[in-house]
């Protein structure tokens, strides 16, 4: 499917990031795979020994910026990295908020001007998926820093639709809502605390990894040409409410 494509997934020692990044090399694209921390990065290589590891802190503009300039041609960027800190309305810090701004908007600014910016220059399209969260359409407690910043990421990624169209290039995001990866089970694992929340999905379960990796899979694709500038909710009609 991805045949001499080449993609650039942030975030992707662990979690979605690392099963969208094998998932990209099974179909056939030669993938990027950018975390902060190497060891999670030299696990993933030692598993899929054609992925590119970066280990660069997306938080740090400039250090990123130098980084992701030297890349070379990029098809498909999969801005994934994404931190939360959760603290009550009163209590929120300038760090905490910093640094969730940081990395959930700053950083998919900076690295989606690199390669927009050689897509269009290539002339060839392209597509960009920002991992946004369900968090960008509902209100949730302690989490006023973290659904702020990824309310910014779907405006963002509307603009980018909208500027970035004329040349070929979609941009979309997707909005999950708990994901089972590692530090999902370690958050939600617990059936008495998941209970709750299971209850307000209609479909009364949470997102495995592979549910989100799919679907950016498919917008990432050419079967999805004609989309962009969507927000995709993987939330089992959470956001129906």
């Amino acid at each position: 499917m991805f045949s001499g494509k080449c993609a650039l997934v942030t975030g992707a020692g662990r979690g979605i990031g690392r099963t969208l990044s094998i998932e990209l090399t099974r179909h056939g694209a030669h993938v990027i795979a950018l975390s902060r921390t190497m060891e999670h990065l030299i696990t993933l290589k030692n598993e899929i020994p054609a992925i590119q590891i970066v280990s660069v802190d997306v938080a740090n503009w400039k250090e990123t910026e130098s980084v992701v300039k030297q890349l070379g041609p990029i098809d498909f960027l999969v801005n994934n990295a994404g931190i939360a800190c959760l603290e009550e309305v009163g209590k929120i810090t300038e760090e905490s908020f910093d640094n969730v701004f940081a990395v959930n908007v700053k950083a998919v600014v900076n690295i989606s001007q690199i390669v927009a910016e050689g897509m269009k220059e290539r002339g060839n399209g392209g597509s960009i998926v920002n991992i946004s969260s369900q968090a960008a359409l509902v209100a949730l407690p302690l989490h006023a820093t973290y659904c702020a910043s990824k309310g910014a990421l779907d405006q963002l990624t509307k603009v980018m639709a909208l500027e970035l169209g004329p040349f070929q290039i979609r941009v979309n995001s997707v909005n999950p809502t708990v994901v089972m990866t590692e530090m999902g089970i370690k958050a939600w694992g617990e059936e008495n605390k998941a209970k709750a929340t299971k209850a307000k999905i209609p479909l009364g379960k949470f997102c495995e990894p592979e549910d989100v990796v799919k679907a950016v899979v498919f917008l990432l694709s050419d079967d999805a040409r004609m989309i962009t500038g969507v927000q995709l909710p993987i939330d089992g009609g959470y956001t129906t409410h």
